[in-house]
């Protein structure tokens, strides 16, 4: 795997024609994508963002805002050879992958499209208060979504090392807000949503349409707040389909 200080090439091209930059959930790392890579045709570059405090970043000073880690992307992103970008995130990486559409806009470096999925519009977010609960409450919490391993979730020293990334996450998402004069995107944009998903109100989702002047879609599939996991080929060749939304 490829290393870039905030970046992580998880399938490299010699001369891509798309860049599909992934921004992973709350306590989530670049591996979370890692599955992606053999989805892919040779000509995309899959590169995924490694967040502070998990992976191989475990002992960096965790960051708990979105536009900063945003930032952060971006400054690498622009330093990368030239390609169309395309954005993914899920859950805390939608904002962030909205956040960093945003900069690159404002740079003149718009992405071709942005895909974001099991997250509710900027701004809005369910269980805003989550990462104010006791430990006991917030991991319980968490373990029921069933993004964390069985292992993991009964192993007490696991979980005390992850408490805190995790924590660091959830009060980014929840605290996040777009600037009052940020303007609309110009590129495409695309939703996802796991049925049954306890996180967001699938109702709401359609207001993922007033970020951008471009067109939208949104698209719903089995498996819940992690659908992400479920048919990865499909998944991958819809982010990929340059077919007008």
């Amino acid at each position: 795997m490829g290393r870039q200080g905030w970046l992580r090439t998880l399938a490299a091209s010699a001369a891509p024609t798309v860049r599909l930059v992934c921004f992973p959930h709350s306590g989530g790392s670049a591996n979370a994508f890692r599955d992606w890579a053999g989805a892919l045709p040779p000509e995309i570059e899959l590169v995924a963002v490694q967040y502070p405090g998990r992976g191989d970043r475990l002992g960096d000073d965790l960051v708990d805002d979105v536009a900063a880690l945003a930032g952060h992307v971006v400054g690498e992103l622009l330093s990368l050879p030239s390609s169309e970008l395309v954005l993914f995130g899920h859950s805390l990486g939608a904002m962030v992958a909205y956040e960093t559409a945003v900069l690159l806009r404002d740079m003149g470096r718009e992405p071709a499209r942005l895909h974001v999925s099991s997250c509710l519009p900027p701004g809005d977010m369910m269980n805003r208060d989550l990462h104010l609960a006791p430990d006991t409450e917030f991991w319980a919490a968490l373990c029921e979504l069933g993004g964390i391993d069985r292992g993991i979730a009964e192993n007490a020293e696991l979980r005390d090392l992850l408490i805190p990334a995790l924590r660091a996450d959830l009060r980014a998402h929840a605290t996040y807000r777009p600037g009052a004069e940020t303007k609309p995107l110009a590129c495409p944009v695309s939703c996802y949503h796991g049925e049954g998903d306890p996180l967001v109100d699938e109702a709401r989702l359609p207001e993922w349409a007033g970020v951008t002047t471009g067109g939208f879609r949104l698209r719903v599939r089995p498996g819940g707040h992690f659908h992400v996991a479920t048919d990865v080929a499909a998944l991958v060749s819809e982010i990929l389909d340059r077919e007008p939304v």
